[in-house]
């Protein structure tokens, strides 16, 4: 790796972005390449564009996450071009809304396929390179304030992501001090399928107020968080799960309260 006094230059450094290719994933695949890292990115489809900095492009690599053999060729196709993997961002996940007393045993383990399984298994991957590096590696893991309370219509994916945290600290501890796992636990952010759960551009606004920040966040400030916690200004972080939510939602009893806020005291 390029030795570097920049300590979020990433030249030298060999990236992984799994759902690289849109939202999120593509904007934190973007930031790499910004910083100088070569990136590779998977997702089931290739991306309409390239994803790409100033020429650079991020190497792109078909594979559904939830098939162990497409996630060795992702690692293998990284390591065959570079020599190395250093930081591995485990974005891939998602799920539609579903009524927990009527959802399917099948549509359950799919999305805990995703959303846990998927990037357990792809750690598991990069393992040996990463502990075989002189300066190991690092393992961020996307996940979500719905594994943090309760996630209405949305039961299997709020325990695969309290589940992901879970699986954070446990790698950290097994792991370290070689390779470094972090936990982003990601707030509501404004990305192209916004609308989908908060409705048009009013609706986003009203749900930004619940917030202590009173807006929603953007990917470029998540992909902000990520970079800080691949790079080495991070170095004794690990094995824990940093909140990116803009302070988190307003308690309930708030609105509901008829004191006024000023004169709430907390019991």
């Amino acid at each position: 790796m390029v030795e570097t006094n920049d300590s979020l230059d990433m030249s030298g450094r060999t990236v992984i972005v799994t759902g690289g290719t849109k939202g999120l994933g593509r904007v934190i695949a973007a930031r790499f390449l910004e910083q100088g890292a070569d990136v590779v990115i998977c997702a089931r489809s290739a991306p309409e564009d390239p994803v790409s900095f100033e020429g650079r492009k991020a190497s792109f690599v078909a594979a559904d996450v939830r098939d162990p053999e497409q996630i060795a060729g992702v690692v293998s196709a990284a390591v065959d071009t570079t020599g190395r993997v250093d930081v591995l961002v485990n974005n891939a996940g998602g799920a539609p809304p579903s009524v927990s007393a009527t959802v399917s045993p099948r549509f359950n383990d799919k999305i805990t396929a995703l959303n846990l399984i998927a990037p357990m298994t792809f750690a598991q991957a990069v393992h040996e390179q990463m502990q075989s590096q002189q300066d190991g590696g690092v393992i961020i893991n996307i996940t979500s304030v719905s594994g943090t309370r309760a996630n209405t219509q949305g039961a299997a994916y709020g325990a695969a992501k309290a589940g992901l945290i879970n699986l954070t600290e446990t790698l950290a501890h097994e792991w370290g001090p070689k390779i470094r796992v972090i936990a982003l636990v990601v707030g509501m952010i404004v990305t192209e399928q916004a609308h989908l759960f908060y409705g048009d551009e009013e609706g986003i606004a009203a749900v930004g107020q619940t917030l202590a920040l009173k807006r929603m966040g953007t990917p470029d400030e998540v992909a902000d968080v990520v970079l800080f916690a691949a790079s080495p200004l991070a170095r004794w972080v690990s094995g824990c799960a940093i909140p990116v939510h803009g302070g988190g939602e307003s308690p309930g009893y708030i609105d509901a309260s008829t004191v006024a806020p000023a004169t709430q005291t907390k019991s």
